[in-house]
């Protein structure tokens, strides 16, 4: 409890300061240096990281608040923390391996690029892996990175013994890899998202995992949801929260608001009033039921049991859900708004833009509702 109010009271605190600087996290393209301390400092990178190795392993409700909170001050801010506490998958390693290569250090980032582009091959206990990753929200003030490569058998994947590529993460300090400055992009702007290489960098096997593949090797609550839920957990807070400052933007501005040369504001329109109502009620419903699926397995692992297939297929359904109605409110709140909201600076412009840009992370690709039907039409539903 005393740990929660604390996250609560630097929620707050850390909320207001990243919109107030949002303009300036733009310009730099990243996370301002002074700002990623505090964030390191109460806390905020290691939401989800094992308690064995210094992390603070929320509830997964928990982390979605914050993460909510964050994002609806600055979409840039939420993803960078969100994204930070990659952290968690070290869940996946061995933990003596974990623990001896973190050391004392716990008020880590990590960053997870985990489509396996990268290219190794096996050199006795090592890997020698060669490759170029984007996306590396992070990498600049990072500690650590996380890296998706496929182990290769000549010209094609090596299979794991039960038939599948043998496709990992590598864990390596961000000192061995090179940032190549890309990140000139429509929204997230001020992530850092750059890309980074890496060319014959040896990685004991040791450090890397398989957390696509496999379970992990930590025993926390948290972890034992699984990757893909792991990763909806702390993906969900962010657009909940980007389409709740959309909406409270609109709600703000309708009052004075006229649309060209209508004699009525914003809020005395009819077709606005629907609109607005039909966002509040789409996206308070999407939150509402990543509440309830994440709810319900929490209490299913913190009771010993493992989750079912219906509630992983749930968790799915309800991130993707989460960002379907963030979308759409977004784009009702832009829409009404008029043309002063398509400058850059403005509150609705950058939710526009945010959101819109998180939306093509394969996170949210729409796999999440494939799969909640799959479970649905199985025969032993």
């Amino acid at each position: 409890m005393q740990v929660l109010e604390g996250l609560d009271r630097a929620t707050t605190q850390l909320s207001a300061e990243v919109r107030e600087r949002a303009d300036e996290t733009e310009a730099l393209r990243t996370m301002p240096p002074d700002l990623v301390q505090v964030a390191k400092s109460a806390g905020f990178f290691r939401l989800a990281m094992p308690k064995a190795l210094g992390g603070l392993e929320l509830d997964p409700l928990a982390i979605v608040s914050i993460v909510e909170e964050l994002s609806r001050a600055d979409g840039s801010a939420g993803w960078t923390v969100l994204i930070g506490n990659s952290t968690a998958f070290f869940a996946w390693l061995e933990p003596r391996v974990a623990q001896a290569m973190l050391g004392d250090e716990t008020d880590i980032v990590s960053t997870s690029m985990f489509a396996p582009i990268g290219r190794a091959r096996r050199e006795g206990d090592e890997f020698v892996i060669d490759g170029r990753w984007p996306f590396n929200s992070g990498c600049m003030h990072a500690e650590w990175y996380q890296a998706g490569f496929m182990v290769m058998d000549g010209d094609g994947p090596a299979l794991r013994p039960d038939g599948r590529p043998d496709a990992r993460f590598a864990f390596f300090p961000r000192h061995e890899a090179e940032i190549i400055d890309t990140w000139h992009a429509a929204g997230l702007r001020g992530t850092g998202s750059h890309d980074i290489q890496v060319r014959g960098l040896r990685v004991p096997q040791e450090h890397t995992a398989a957390p696509l593949l496999d379970p992990p090797a930590a025993d926390g609550a948290l972890s034992q949801l699984g990757f893909f839920p792991l990763l909806g957990v702390l993906m969900s807070g962010f657009p909940l929260g980007v389409a709740r400052r959309a909406l409270d933007e609109l709600a703000a501005l309708a009052p004075t608001k006229r649309r060209g040369s209508s004699p009525t504001v914003v809020a005395d329109d009819p077709h606005a009033q629907y609109e607005f109502g039909r966002a509040e009620g789409a996206l308070q419903s999407a939150k509402a039921l990543v509440a309830d699926s994440l709810g319900g397995a929490w209490s299913t692992l913190t009771a010993g049991s493992a989750t079912t297939a219906e509630q992983q297929a749930r968790m799915g359904l309800a991130s993707q859900q989460a960002m379907l109605a963030a979308v759409t409110a977004v784009d009702i709140a832009f829409n009404f708004a008029g043309a002063g909201a398509v400058y850059t600076g403005h509150p609705l412009d950058r939710c526009f833009r945010d959101i819109h840009t998180a939306n093509q992370h394969i996170a949210f690709s729409g796999e999440g509702f494939r799969a909640y039907a799959r479970t649905r039409f199985a025969p032993e539903y």
